[in-house]
């Protein structure tokens, strides 16, 4: 028996790329999953830090989520991740882990089954520490209600990407100046400020928190306890750097990615409304002609896999009504290939519904 569970482990290479800069941390994500899908690298388990970061989901409005002149006046990087969800601060106080590997290894196919699993093992982790952490659906690990670490991820293709930040050490006050976190979420949790929602290792272990090695190693056994995972240290391939130079200095690292959603509804012409659902908060921000959708763009904290789906969705209302927006976007996700979405298909209609029926933005030039 003690052969066959050994024969059962999954093998799992161990890298630390130490601290960088925010995009070339996201670029450095994007290389592992190109590669991994390649076949060049195997599953793999990373650490990461980085420098001073206000990163903005893959489909959040910038300018919206971010304090933009306080992050340039204190040398804080403006990022956008390659996944969904909320905006984070992030700095060397802090550190990521995540996992890029196959969609098989683990034998769960669903996101949300792996969401689960990853992040009991992540709490597990912690557990290790002394720390009484747990799972919080969908995809937040917390202590006494406050939360010390966000996960998410993503399919491409038969590679999985799962990623987590853990709340080391954090000045909260350069976390609220750097964010804007929107009053409805605190008011949902009947939390009267950001810090109350959050809580770090340093503030549950005070002078006994251990160094940044000890909790890594920690955070290691809590995954191969509960995933049966055997880790083996591993070194960062000149492919991965080369490509993720690349991929920083021509896409993930340019300003014109970072700031590729920024501000729609402050744009001349265009109506926009929010929905907020237990998925996520769906902003939709229309130009019309006449009854008809000119364009739409819809931006929010939500999970979507691929993350081109809400291209497509954009693309697929353009030239139509937009009283026929309901039926459109249900027809749309029946037959998209969608590996998880975070939020209910009609949220998007009645996003848009609202921002139809709104006034136009006035905006001064």
């Amino acid at each position: 028996m003690r052969e066959r569970r050994e024969r059962m482990r999954k093998s799992f290479r161990v890298i630390d790329t130490g601290l960088r800069d925010g995009r070339a941390n996201i670029a450095f994500d994007q290389a592992m999953i190109d590669l991994h899908r390649q076949g060049a690298i195997p599953d793999t388990f990373r650490f990461l830090q980085f420098r001073p970061s206000a990163l903005v989901g893959r489909h959040q409005a910038l300018s919206r989520e971010i304090h933009l002149d306080y992050c340039r006046a204190h040398n804080i990087q403006l990022v956008r991740r390659i996944t969904g969800g909320g905006a984070l601060y992030m700095d060397s106080g802090q550190f990521g882990y995540e996992m890029v590997f196959h969609r098989n290894t683990l034998g769960l196919n669903s996101l949300t089954d792996l969401a689960r699993v990853i992040c009991e093992a992540a709490a597990a982790g912690l557990q290790n520490l002394g720390i009484k952490a747990n799972y919080r659906p969908r995809n937040d690990i917390e202590v006494d209600g406050r939360k010390i670490s966000g996960t998410g991820g993503f399919f491409d293709g038969d590679t999985l990407i799962y990623q987590g930040t853990l709340l080391v050490d954090m000045d909260p006050a350069t976390m609220l100046a750097a964010l804007n976190v929107p009053q409805a979420k605190l008011a949902k949790r009947s939390l009267d400020s950001a810090q109350q929602r959050v809580v770090t290792l340093r503030e549950l272990m005070g002078a006994k928190l251990p160094a940044i090695d000890d909790i890594k190693a920690a955070m290691l056994r809590g995954f191969a306890q509960s995933l049966n995972i055997e880790f083996t240290k591993g070194a960062i391939s000149p492919q991965e750097e080369t490509l993720a130079q690349h991929l920083c200095d021509t896409e993930i690292g340019t300003d014109d990615f970072v700031f590729e959603l920024d501000d729609p509804a402050g744009q001349a012409g265009v109506r926009s409304a929010s929905h907020h659902g237990q998925g996520g908060t769906i902003s939709a921000h229309l130009r019309l002609e006449d009854s008809r959708i000119r364009e739409v763009l819809f931006t929010g904290d939500f999970f979507v896999t691929p993350p081109r789906v809400i291209l497509d969705l954009e693309g697929s209302l353009r030239g139509t009504p937009w009283r026929d927006a309901p039926t459109n976007i249900a027809a749309f996700f029946q037959t998209a290939q969608i590996g998880l979405l975070s939020a209910r298909p009609e949220e998007f209609a009645q996003a848009l519904t609202a921002a139809a029926l709104s006034e136009e933005m006035s905006v001064t030039h």
